[in-house]
């Protein structure tokens, strides 16, 4: 086999370690220079079930995950059994030398020969998957020295004895396999995934508070916050429910902090009354939303674009919001910035809206732009004019914003309906005027709105409407066609509110427009039709919880077509 791109998936059960593997070959691969793009699939178990952590690596950029297996490291038989019919021609299978790998091109473990006791065989699968791509063994003996250096030298040095003793155990197999990438990435760049760079961008934000209730999968975007942003002066709390979690938020963005509250579906349709609240009371507040399957608990572990709906019209009552949705890690870090930035100058909440497979995706990318960031819109820090009214009528429905305790003005916040000065009242025309100075924010986050970016030529035969995280697997589907036609994506990665004269053009140039989506009902299709009066007739939908990919696009692309 010689090729410029390997899928290496490493399947087992939870607990067998193949997180830690996966996680240190990746590191790896970016620090040899390659492109990386992870995908993983687990279950809802600390122990037990079937996981896959893979690893796509290449010399370019890589859009997508595949769904086709160069290199198999089958930790236990369900792996064997689940994958067979994935393996590339002339595919590696790594497994041990107790399991039954069949006339397959195999590297058979000895496990007890290359380590001296179960607790080392994960750094023995590292070692041996290490030594079939070639990977300079130095940056691996390297990341094993930042891993466990601080265990002690004697548990350091028996890692490093493993790893070495597997990888050269490698050179002296006979097997089929070969991988000719000369990496072009380059050194220096960063290995990261969608919540990592969610919680970057907060931070760069200046987000010093998060309150949440752990939520697969959008957990880890606290827990990033918070290991990265404690040292900075962040404050935390994980709290009961995530009813409490949106109200404490609230509370610190009244005090002046910059709020972030994260969770998942089932968590968000908790929060809504409180999202409701921070209309009413015009606090700022970013919210971030990491789809998976519902309804209820669906697949707490898996993937799907079915909140979308839920998000953009979630709250009793009639309050502006933007929502957006990334593509990948960096998209992830300059929304998430971007976020911050509305949420305060509008006072609204605004929202990030991600996915399981976007969340747990890690890429190499370059460091972000620190310097290059906007300042963020801050709060009134003191008063001067003798009265101070919060809910003032504006022209642009932007009222003075002022934190309380940095002046003598009495400054109020309100969950009813109120008057300038946050009164409560039922006033009938002071209801009209109130709500309609709030929906005069629409009009400031319209001309703020971030249009799609369009690929391929204008005017195109066929054009993939894709939003979120279906991006790379449109233009990869797009690259490997085999058609005379011409393509073109139109990918949205800020799904509300939408501007018709930034993408119309495209979708009424092209022959025919197909949503590509990751729910059952095309919801941003119908979105797009609520808004704009243009349907797309045709669509690649996908919702059995796994993540879109070139191949499941390809196959769309050619029954419709």
């Amino acid at each position: 086999m010689s090729k410029q791109s390997l899928n290496i998936v490493i399947g087992g059960a939870a607990g067998q370690g193949l997180a830690t593997i996966g996680r240190l070959l990746s590191k790896a691969v970016v620090r040899a220079g390659y492109h990386l793009l992870v995908t993983q699939k687990y279950m809802s178990r600390v122990r037990g079930g079937h996981n896959t952590f893979a690893v796509r690596l290449g010399t370019e950029p890589l859009l997508s995950g595949t769904e086709t297996i160069d290199v198999l490291a089958a930790l236990n038989e369900e792996t064997l059994d689940k994958h067979s019919e994935e393996l590339a021609k002339n595919a590696l299978v790594v497994a041990g030398d107790d399991l039954d790998t069949k006339d397959r091109n195999a590297l058979r473990i000895p496990f007890k020969e290359l380590a001296p006791k179960p607790l080392f065989y994960n750094i023995v699968v590292l070692g041996v998957l290490a030594g079939a791509i070639r990977l300079d063994i130095s940056i691996l003996e390297e990341l094993l020295t930042q891993t466990f250096g601080k265990k002690g030298d004697e548990i350091l040095q028996g890692n490093l004895d493993v790893l070495r003793k597997a990888y050269d155990w490698v050179a002296e197999q006979d097997h089929e396999f070969g991988f000719d990438g000369t990496p072009k990435a380059g050194k220096g760049r960063m290995m990261v995934n969608g919540n990592e760079a969610i919680a970057l961008g907060a931070l760069a934000a200046g987000c010093n508070f998060v309150s949440f209730y752990p939520m697969t999968p959008a957990t880890s975007v606290a827990l990033s916050l918070i290991g990265k942003g404690a040292p900075l002066g962040l404050q935390y709390e994980q709290v009961e429910d995530e009813i409490a979690a949106v109200n404490m938020a609230l509370g610190a963005s009244y005090a002046g902090a910059k709020a972030l509250v994260t969770t998942s579906g089932g968590g968000f349709a908790l929060m809504e009354e409180g999202i409701s609240l921070a209309g009413v009371s015009e606090t700022p507040l970013v919210c971030v939303v990491v789809q998976r399957p519902g309804p209820a608990t669906g697949m707490a572990t898996r993937t799907e674009q079915s909140d979308l709906n839920l998000v953009v019209y979630a709250g009793h009552g009639e309050f502006p919001r933007a929502v957006f949705a990334p593509s990948d890690p960096e998209e992830c870090f300059y929304l998430t910035h971007r976020a911050f930035d509305l949420t305060e100058t509008y006072q609204t909440p605004v929202f990030v809206l991600s996915d399981q497979y976007l969340a747990d995706s890690y890429r190499d990318e370059e460091l972000f732009d620190l310097d290059g960031l906007p300042e963020i819109a801050a709060p009134l820090l003191e008063w001067k004019e003798d009265e101070y009214k919060r809910y003032a009528l504006t022209d642009d429905g932007v009222s003075p914003r002022l934190i309380p305790g940095y002046s003598e003005a009495l400054v109020r916040a309100d969950s009813h309906e109120h008057d300038e000065s946050s009164r409560i009242t039922e006033n009938a025309e002071n209801r009209t005027v109130q709500n309609s100075k709030r929906l005069r924010k629409e009009t400031g986050l319209f001309e703020e709105v971030i249009g799609p970016d369009y690929y391929g030529e204008e005017g195109a035969d066929v054009v993939l409407m894709s939003w979120g995280s279906t991006l790379g697997a449109c233009l990869e589907a797009c690259e490997r066609i085999d058609s005379k036609k011409t393509f073109g994506v139109l990918h949205f990665k800020q799904v509300y509110p939408l501007r018709e004269e930034q993408f119309m053009d495209y979708l009424e140039s092209a022959g025919k427009v197909i949503a590509v989506e990751g729910n059952a009902t095309a919801q941003f299709a119908q979105l797009v039709a609520r808004e704009t009066g243009f349907f797309a007739q045709d669509r690649i939908l996908r919702f059995d919880g796994r993540a879109m990919t070139w191949e499941y696009v390809l196959k769309g692309l050619t029954e419709i077509l």
